[in-house]
């Protein structure tokens, strides 16, 4: 059975980080059983990660066409790899699944998180061999010793949320046709199989349910893509978009987005992009060119909002909340950054490599649909497009307590407010007729601040 993801952009990094993906040429049982723990473990809540026999690696890219197997190769390799997996400790097992690429056969180990770390492997093949730990650092399985084995131990048996089997919901409350649209989107060769294998081994195949036969629920990440309403199982999981007319908020308009993850996203987006991102143009007379710029970028607010539906906590009855005002916007979700991300390192630096992630599901599939692009690269790509549109640069705040996670994008210098009525509102210069507009003086005042 195929695989809930793109083949394709597996192998060319596209679907998960390069750290989560590990290139083989040939069958090396040693190295393997190593990424096997390293996955399993799964230090930083990354979700695991695959191994793909038969295409090699160099410089950090996959080698195409594929090296590739002998077909005779496949069943062999299968069973060699179970024989592997049972030499971990506690138990753990990969899922395995060929493919076939540019006439190639290759074999790719899908390794989802375990949820009874820490696992341990024996460093070399052959009996009596010790046994140890392995995490993933980088792109590399390594022994885990002193301060990153002791983060270890405190995972142990410990689940991340999105991950966990939900005893309050059923099988039947995940529902087929979002699910199928989702493998649909992603190019997923298990859409054609979704169409004749039984719901159950669906369910299983994309690691949304977990359990035996006679009791198989949903895990929590499943019911937040693949239920209509999550906010049934999950208090309050919605977007509140606030949009404020005035400085003064007291005129205001609020909508809601409800439904799955993925719908609330793209439909907040979208109605960010229509009702409240206003190109803008400025012509000088003396220059051909015009100056072109948003009020605000829509990348910026793009990564801004999934990213607080990736890092949010769904155990928290708190929606997403977004404050739309004339001279800025404003995304609070609950609670604040995992360590060691503090408000001093939010304030200080324009890269931040968090060593936990709240929700290693939710990341996936959000990554899968394009909604997010890798771990890490969110706070500086909403730098880098803030800074390309001309805007002042964006504004992370959290509390002593990390309870909560403030992102705020002000305004273009030079933008005019379409939210107020504005007497006098010129049409052509606006850097020149800036004194007609009330917004410019509030926004002088903010940006001495």
């Amino acid at each position: 059975m195929a695989l809930p993801i793109n083949i394709t952009d597996l192998i060319n990094g596209q679907a998960v980080e390069s750290a989560r993906l590990e290139l083989k040429r040939n069958w090396n049982p040693e190295e393997i059983i190593h990424t096997l723990c390293a996955f399993a473990n799964d230090l930083h809540n990354w979700g695991g990660g695959y191994v793909v026999i038969g295409i090699a690696e160099q410089n950090g890219l996959p080698v195409l066409p594929p090296h590739g197997l002998n077909h005779d190769q496949l069943d062999k390799l299968q069973a060699e790899v179970v024989q592997l997996a049972h030499q971990l400790s506690p138990n753990y097992f990969p899922i395995i699944e060929p493919y076939v690429i540019s006439d190639k056969h290759i074999l790719v180990l899908w390794c989802p998180a375990g949820d009874n770390r820490p696992y341990s492997a024996p460093i070399t093949q052959g009996k009596g061999s010790q046994r140890t730990h392995y995490v993933r650092l980088g792109s590399r399985s390594v022994i885990a010793k002193g301060e990153i084995l002791r983060q270890l131990q405190a995972l142990a048996a410990r689940v991340p949320f999105d991950d966990r089997v939900n005893q309050q919901a059923t099988l039947s409350d995940l529902d087929l046709g979002l699910i199928q649209a989702h493998l649909q989107e992603v190019k997923s060769e298990l859409f054609e199989h979704s169409k004749r294998i039984p719901f159950e081994d669906l369910c299983r195949s994309m690691l949304i349910a977990k359990g035996a036969d006679e009791n198989l629920l949903p895990v929590n990440a499943g019911l937040l893509f693949f239920n209509p309403l999550p906010h049934q199982f999950f208090a309050r999981a919605w977007i509140e978009i606030v949009v404020h007319k005035d400085l003064t908020g007291k005129q205001f308009y609020e909508k809601k987005f409800e439904g799955p993850l993925q719908k609330q996203l793209r439909d907040a987006l979208s109605f960010l992009q229509t009702n409240i991102l206003v190109e803008q143009v400025i012509k000088h007379p003396n220059q051909a060119e015009a100056d072109r710029f948003y009020n605000f970028p829509y990348t910026a607010v793009e990564e801004c909002l999934a990213n607080a539906v990736y890092h949010k906590s769904y155990e928290m009855s708190k929606p997403i909340e977004v404050q739309v005002w004339p001279d800025k916007i404003e995304i609070l979700s609950f609670p604040g950054p995992v360590p060691p991300v503090d408000a001093t390192i939010l304030k200080n630096q324009q890269r931040i490599v968090a060593r936990d992630y709240r929700n290693r599901r939710i990341g996936d599939f959000l990554k899968e649909l394009h909604l997010t692009e890798g771990r890490g690269t969110g706070i500086p790509g909403i730098y880098r497009s803030m800074q390309q549109n001309g805007s002042p640069p964006p504004l992370f705040e959290t509390d002593a307590d990390k309870n909560y996670f403030l992102t705020t994008l002000l305004t273009h210098p030079q933008s005019q407010s379409t939210l107020i009525d504005q007497p006098n509102k010129p049409t052509t210069d606006l850097a020149q007729n800036k004194s007609n507009s009330l917004i410019y003086k509030s926004l002088d005042e903010l940006l001495l601040i």
